[in-house]
């Protein structure tokens, strides 16, 4: 195809993608107008605390670990018939951790101090995704075929976390076999947003991000290899934070990332209400690699530099970002500027127009597992033409987009063709103009997603608006979620924060500055 007939294709091709997008959206609020679940009131103050506030009220005795265990379970057991966003739980077991954190603190063996040293999340229980193996729980990423499936030993981050005093108490629901951003499988069924039940949690943490939204544990720890930890934030209100690549151990992550590419793309990290839990909780995850990132280090706003871009520049077959988030890069300059005389600085970077076609070709591997392998769970390979009849008669075992998948895998660009090579080698370009413009003092804000929680299956006619979170994975820098309240329609929404690699420390402050003058989560509102 001529330059030509490409300017004039993707303009016309926008104007089809836009008008198809609004009528979809159109269709599905006449659906489902009015039936969305109310969300019980949360009464429970517990539920409200930072992760690091109930740690500290129970190393110094003011609850305990048993009550705070039974309030999340309460509250687990009040929102998930609605949200479907637990699909395992260990609460017998949870009991009797917390009860011997509760013994280990009466006991008054280990000085306060230490345990705040050592144990810092002593007696504070919290979930994560059935992706992230916890030992003696199922192990399944959404898959019919590992229903059985049971995880041997704890992924390395959850093994730090029981080292620093905490405990899991529960799965979270995920799309099939992580691979889409919304969170429903055959296997578990689908899970809804809280602030909507009609809307999607996101994917493929989206069960972790609809329970943290929901009040519903104290912290949880997600994956993200496109925005699986950034997007379900978002369409839940929370935060969350991808960390830079190589820090935390994917260890025990089912799917394993094929290539060491790929698994600097994926990252394990934290999802929570308070800004205040992401470093503590990175720095226990991190283990041994925590001092690469300096998080003990002050960081003093003022000095940060602040540069933000409210679109991608026109990606074809995006959804436009809604002015109601856009707006939000206003009030962010305008708040760093009264409070701190900060001059937040615009950019335009063009190369974030080929944000998805840069993420497809940098996920591609020179050989290893076909998606259509990893369906049938590496037991051979599914047929996406037969499992496509099978869906239409509703006797799949895979989702609609799971098999779609499978038969767009081998489509786009080849390993090492030269489109492929152009790609990989735009990546490294955006790479090092990121880099040259953050310095090591700079962060870049950026929309989280261009829309607020689209309707549930909605996803499926704007498939690639996943692109503002995936883009970041293959430049391998950190990023956080801030929420930023909720929109006219009542739906969360905010922006994400981006440093360079091993600049963690820097999303995090500007999580907290944010959280701090623009209110962070919202409780879920009982008018939903």
């Amino acid at each position: 195809m001529t330059n030509t007939m490409r300017q004039f294709f993707k303009p016309f091709i926008r104007i089809v993608h836009g008008v198809v997008e609004f009528l979809v959206h159109c269709l599905f609020k006449v659906v489902y107008c009015g039936s969305g679940q109310k969300m019980p009131p949360i009464k429970d103050l517990l539920l409200l605390e930072s992760a690091t506030s109930v740690a500290h009220k129970i190393r110094t005795r003011k609850i305990t670990s048993v009550q705070v265990l039974d309030s999340f379970i309460d509250r687990i057991k009040e929102v998930n018939p609605m949200l479907n966003c637990v699909v395992a739980e260990r609460f017998d077991q949870a009991r009797r951790e917390a009860q011997a954190a509760d013994d280990l603190i009466r006991s008054g063996t280990i000085p306060d101090e230490t345990l705040a040293r050592e144990k810092p999340f002593l007696g504070v229980p919290f979930t994560t995704k059935d992706c992230i193996a916890v030992k003696g729980m199922i192990h399944t990423s959404g898959l019919v075929k590992r229903r059985n499936c049971i995880a041997e030993d704890d992924a390395d981050a959850i093994a730090y976390l029981r080292a620093a005093g905490a405990y899991p108490i529960a799965l979270t629901n995920v799309s099939e076999l992580c691979m889409w951003w919304e969170s429903a499988n055959t296997l578990h069924g689908r899970s809804s947003n809280p602030y909507n039940t009609n809307h999607i949690v996101g994917g493929s943490s989206g069960g972790e991000g609809c329970l943290q939204g929901a009040a519903g544990s104290a912290f949880g720890i997600g994956s993200d290899i496109g925005g699986s930890i950034r997007m379900p934030s978002f369409f839940n209100g929370v935060f969350g934070h991808k960390p830079s690549k190589f820090v935390v151990s994917n260890n025990g992550q089912y799917p394993a990332p094929i290539t060491t590419e790929q698994t600097s793309f994926l990252g394990i990290g934290p999802i929570c209400r308070r800004a205040e839990d992401l470093l503590p909780l990175l720095k226990v995850i991190a283990g041994k690699n925590a001092p690469e990132l300096r998080l003990d280090e002050p960081v003093d706003i003022k000095q940060v530099q602040f540069y933000y871009q409210d679109c991608d520049m026109g990606s074809v077959g995006v959804s436009p970002v809604h002015h109601e988030i856009k707006e939000l890069f206003g009030k962010i300059s305008l708040h760093l500027e009264k409070a701190h005389g900060i001059k937040t600085k615009k950019v335009a970077i063009q190369r974030f127009r080929k944000s998805g076609p840069i993420w497809f070709a940098n996920m591609k591997t020179p050989n290893g597992p076909s998606f259509q392998e990893q369906l049938a769970n590496l037991e051979g390979s599914i047929n996406p033409y037969v499992e496509l009849v099978k869906w239409c008669f509703r006797r799949s075992d895979h989702t609609f987009i799971g098999i779609v998948t499978a038969l767009a895998d081998k489509g786009g660009c080849k390993y090492g063709d030269d489109k492929h090579t152009y790609l990989v080698e735009e990546r490294g370009k955006l790479r090092r103009d990121m880099e040259d413009l953050l310095g090591d003092d700079g962060v870049f804000l950026y929309p989280t997603h261009p829309t607020a929680a689209p309707f549930h299956n909605e996803p499926l006619v704007k498939p690639f608006n996943f692109s503002y979170t995936a883009i970041i994975n293959v430049l391998g820098f950190p990023a956080t979620n801030i929420p930023m309240g909720l929109n006219s329609e009542g739906l969360p929404i905010g922006i994400q924060v981006v440093a360079k690699t091993k600049n963690d420390r820097l999303c995090l402050a500007v999580a907290r500055e944010l959280e701090k003058a623009f209110g962070g989560w919202v409780p879920p509102s009982v008018e939903a």
